[in-house]
This record gives structure tokens, C-alpha cells and sequence, in this order.
């Protein structure tokens, strides 16, 4: 049992002043006036929020990050278990309990060439992944690892290899991309142009390779239904990605699809909302000011009000970092910047049941966040985290009061429960 105390603790549509958090195993066990329980009494382990923010473990919905740290150079492949095990202590370290590590399946990626995004590798890492949900809270994680594929059109021969996927529960999030130069996110050719990394094309080279992406076999509608058929049979969220007209919106939603990822620009995304989807942008974009894209921006859909959910998409340091600069310098109420970070992604992918907010008898996935001070500056960063109930990371940092004490106690408190695991 842990309570945490002097916090402030954020819910979706307020923050709490005076109350603690009681953990009883892996849930929420009340959310009451502080001083109601007797620690000392009940053996209970104290974690001091110290005037912090109290919050709710972050849920990603969309990040290629993994495959940064399983291909940390072009020809470059790590290990793959060890590289899942040593992202997830990065993750932790930016607050990230839940994370949807999305994989992309492409077709013919001539602009990105990775040799991890071959199938064969995805479908190692994806038997990684599924492996560690199946012994979610008795195994030696420290997150929650969940999977999204990201289906590229071109990729026209793995129909049936999808299909096992999706009905072996390996997948949790599909979205269906379309990267062909001339729309979506590329429809500024230009822009194409440029992503080519470490090559320099000519106009010439630039347009024959379009034209061959252009004519390259692409999925059917009917190949697309029926997958995204068995997608909502197994309750599996459905993602577009970069609509840029309000027709391809529609016949994204018109497939089932209830996200729309990185909407092309303000009408399109506004378009979304009302149709009900959860529009996701980009937390680097926050930290940024722009998209690298040259589309719409991640701030301006905040100012707007037509973003829902924000990930870290590349780069997982931003999450945290994007609420704390979406309060203090668009002035937006810190629990509307991280429900969009935790409440709204578990919505958008059916695991608000469970996740997503401090609420009495969900899982007890849990932040305590406070802010240090560096020159002119100040900085959010988090002193504990807790993960199905267990203290999974503390951190102190040189300019907060001293917790040794404390600290013994909640260890304490941890080998029991440490030990009454290995009993079980």
C-alpha cells in the first residue's frame, strides 16, 4: 500500500488541492482528504509530493521511437530484446507508462530505407511486444508495450499476414498511411524532395521516382474494408493518416476509422472533431512552433481546439515537456494539456476503462511531476512513478528537500511486495 500526499492531483476537468491518493495493490483505492488515512498504522508507504503534480502515467499512441533505438544507424541492428528493455527505461524516464510502439510496414520506401522496417523484423518485434502484454505485471518490464501497425497502401502482399495479426490480439492500434508523393503529407512536392536523406536529387531524378510511386500497385478499398472488418470485430482502434481533404476523411470514416493522425491542415482536422474522431498531433511540433512538414501545427490546432490527443511521435522527451509549455505559454489549464496526453489517447484507444486518469479502482500507472529551476528557466521532471501499483522509478534531484527517510520506508513497503509476487 502507498499514499501519496502534498500534491496536487490532476483529473481530466480540474486539479485537487488537499487531498492523497491511496494505492492498494495495482489500483486506485481512494482519492480522499489527506490526513483520512493512518500511514503509520497501516504500514502504508509515503511518497511526498512535495507540492508536485500528482498525474497520470502518459499514454503514446504513436511512436516510431523503437525502431531509433533497434536501428540506431542505417545498416545498424541491435538486439532486439535488449534495445525493447532499454527504451522502456527512457520512456519511464519521460513518463511514458504506456507506450504504442508503431511500426511501419511499407511496401517500397525508397525516401527512408530501414532495414528494420522489413516484415520479417516487424514480425520479431511484434512477437516481442505480444510477449510482454501476456505477463503484463509479472514480468521484469517497467511499462506497458502495446502495438500499432502502421499499414503503408503499397504494401500489397501482406493481406492475409495482417489478418493472422489482428486475430491473435498482436496488434492494438491499425492506421492505414499513404505516403505517395503528391498528397497527404507530401503533397508539396517539394517538400518530398527534400526527405530524401543523404541523397540530393535532381528535378529529374525527383519526378521519375514520384512517378513511380504514383503507379506502384496500391490496396483496394475492399482489401482495406475487410481488414479493417476484423479490426472492429477484435475492438481494435482504427487510424487515418494525413488526411488532407474532408472526402478522404470521410472514406476513412466511412472504413471504421475513429482517428485521424496528423491532419494536413485546420479545416480538415476541424472536420474530424465533428465527425467524433480523435484528431492526434505531434508533441515535437509543440516544442518546434511549426510542423517539419510544412503542414498544419501542432500549436495552432491547440490554440484552435480541433487537437485531441498528443504523442511524441520520434521524440519521446517532448511529452512531458509539451504540457508544462502549452500551460505556461498559451495558458491552456494544465488538465486540459495532459488529458491530451493521457485521458483522450486511452479513448481514442479503448483503454479508458483501465488507464488514463486518476480515478478510484483503475490501475494505479501514476506520475509525480515537479518543476526545478536552471538559471531563468524552470523545468518539469518526475520524482516518482508508479506502474500497475509498484514503484518502478524515484529520482532526486539536488534542489529538492532531502527523502531518506521516506525513501526507507517505501522501499520497505516495495521488497514486501516484491516478495508476495514470488510467493504468487
Amino acid at each position: 500500500m502507498y499514499v501519496i500526499r502534498n500534491g496536487i492531483i490532476v483529473q481530466p476537468d480540474r486539479l485537487l488541492f488537499g487531498y492523497e491518493l491511496v494505492v492498494v495493490e495495482d489500483r486506485i483505492e481512494a482519492i480522499q482528504r489527506q490526513g483520512a488515512l493512518d500511514a503509520e498504522a497501516t504500514g502504508a508507504g509515503i511518497i511526498d509530493a512535495h507540492g508536485g503534480y500528482v498525474v497520470p502515467g502518459l499514454i503514446d499512441i504513436h511512436s516510431d521511437y523503437i525502431e531509433t533505438v533497434i536501428s540506431p544507424r542505417p545498416t545498424v541492428l541491435m538486439d532486439f530484446p535488449t534495445a525493447l528493455f532499454e527504451a522502456e527505461r527512457e520512456l519511464l524516464a519521460h513518463g511514458i507508462t504506456t507506450m504504442f510502439h508503431s511500426l511501419s510496414v511499407y511496401g517500397n520506401d525508397k525516401m527512408d530505407v530501414k532495414p528494420v522496417r522489413q516484415w520479417d523484423r516487424t514480425e520479431q518485434i511484434m512477437a516481442l511486444i505480444s510477449r510482454a502484454k501476456r505477463t503484463e505485471g509479472r514480468n521484469a518490464h517497467l511499462i506497458r508495450h502495446r502495438l500499432h501497425l502502421r499499414l503503408e497502401i503499397d504494401n500489397v502482399n501482406l493481406v492475409e499476414q495482417v489478418e493472422h495479426h489482428l486475430r491473435a490480439g498482436e496488434i492494438d492500434e491499425l492506421s492505414f498511411m499513404d505516403h505517395t508523393p503528391g498528397q497527404g503529407q507530401y503533397r508539396d512536392m517539394e517538400i518530398w524532395r527534400k526527405s530524401f536523406r543523404g541523397k540530393s536529387l535532381s528535378e529529374q531524378e525527383a519526378a521519375a521516382m514520384a512517378a513511380d510511386a504514383q503507379a506502384a500497385p496500391k490496396l483496394s478499398y475492399e482489401q482495406l474494408s475487410y481488414l479493417a472488418g476484423i479490426a472492429r470485430e477484435q475492438g481494435i482502434a482504427l487510424a487515418s493518416h494525413d488526411d488532407d481533404s474532408i472526402d478522404k476523411l470521410d472514406l476513412m470514416r466511412e472504413l471504421g476509422c475513429t482517428i485521424s493522425e496528423f491532419p494536413i491542415s485546420q479545416e480538415v482536422a476541424a472536420a474530424a472533431v465533428e465527425r467524433g474522431m480523435f484528431t492526434v498531433m505531434g508533441t515535437p511540433n509543440i516544442l518546434l512552433g511549426k510542423s517539419h512538414s510544412g503542414n498544419l501545427s501542432a500549436r495552432d490546432a491547440v490554440r484552435a481546439g480541433v487537437a485531441r490527443c498528443l504523442c511524441s511521435d520520434y521524440y519521446p522527451t517532448a511529452m512531458l515537456q509539451s504540457a508544462f509549455v502549452l500551460h505556461r505559454d498559451f495558458k491552456l489549464p494544465l488538465e486540459q494539456a495532459f488529458a491530451m496526453l493521457t485521458i483522450n489517447p486511452a479513448r481514442a484507444v479503448k483503454i479508458d476503462g483501465m488507464l488514463g486518469s486518476l480515478e478510484e479502482g483503475k490501475k494505479a500507472d501514476i506520475l509525480v511531476v515537479r518543476e526545478v529551476e536552471e538559471g531563468q528557466r524552470s523545468y518539469p521532471v518526475i520524482t516518482a512513478t508508479l506502474v500497475d501499483g509498484r514503484v518502478v522509478s524515484r529520482m532526486w534531484y539536488p534542489a529538492l528537500p532531502s527523502m531518506s527517510a521516506r525513501f526507507a520506508v517505501d522501499a520497505a513497503t516495495l521488497e514486501e511486495t516484491v516478495t508476495d509476487l514470488e510467493v504468487r
